[in-house]
This record gives structure tokens, C-alpha cells and sequence, in this order.
């Protein structure tokens, strides 16, 4: 049975891995793994050792702790895991949102600074 933590920190894998625009196969290849073992991890099927997840955060580019950002409590682990629901709040486990968050980064700094003003003033607006 899966644990909720290795299904939440498989879960944050697989968003980073997906925001950096890299695959299951690259990512296997930078750790050292095969892409089935990538895919096992990042649905929770498989726990990721403590060193393996060094491996992994050094080749997404993210320290440790990010792998368990918004993990709440006890109750709230079981209570998702119970139910397959995703995390309160987890805006990055909807796929669209991931893909505008993507879009976003790959626009030059400038732009992306006018267009996040102007995001602002609409949401202001509305």
C-alpha cells in the first residue's frame, strides 16, 4: 500500500521534473536509474531512499525540503490518501496549471514582468 508521504513526494518529483521540461528518461539517466524506477517513484509506488532523493533534488535543481512543501499533517495525509483527492491548495497537481506556470518561466524577464503586472491589474479588476 502506498504511503501518502512517498505519494506526495513522488508527486512534487514529477512537478518539478515536468516544470524544468524534463523527461522520466533524462531524469533516469542523470541519477542513474532506469525510467520505469523514475515512474514508480513519482506515483508513490515505490519509496525514494534518502539518497536517491540527494540524487534526485541535485538534478531538478531544488534542495531537499522542496520535495515536502505542503505536507500538513497526519490527518490530512490519510484523509487524501483515503480518498486519491490531491492536497488542499495543490494548485500544481491540475495539469493546465503546471503548463501556464512552464509558459510563463520560458518568456524573457522583461516581458514576463509586464505580463505579470498586467495579470495583477486584471485580477485587481475582476
Amino acid at each position: 500500500m502506498k504511503h501518502p508521504v512517498d505519494v506526495h513526494v513522488g508527486m512534487r518529483a514529477r512537478q518539478r521534473r515536468w516544470m524544468v521540461g524534463m523527461t522520466q528518461q533524462q531524469l533516469g539517466e542523470k541519477v542513474g536509474i532506469k525510467f520505469q524506477q523514475i515512474q514508480k517513484y513519482e506515483t508513490g509506488m515505490n519509496r525514494i531512499s534518502a539518497s536517491r532523493l540527494w540524487d534526485i533534488a541535485a538534478a531538478l535543481d531544488v534542495p531537499i525540503s522542496y520535495f515536502f512543501e505542503g505536507l500538513d499533517g497526519a490527518e490530512d495525509l490519510a484523509a487524501n490518501a483515503e480518498s486519491n483527492a490531491r492536497p488542499k491548495g495543490d494548485l500544481f497537481a491540475d495539469k493546465e496549471a503546471l503548463e501556464l506556470v512552464r509558459s510563463y518561466y520560458s518568456i524573457p524577464e522583461a516581458q514576463r514582468r509586464r505580463l505579470f503586472d498586467l495579470a495583477r491589474v486584471l485580477s485587481d479588476a475582476a
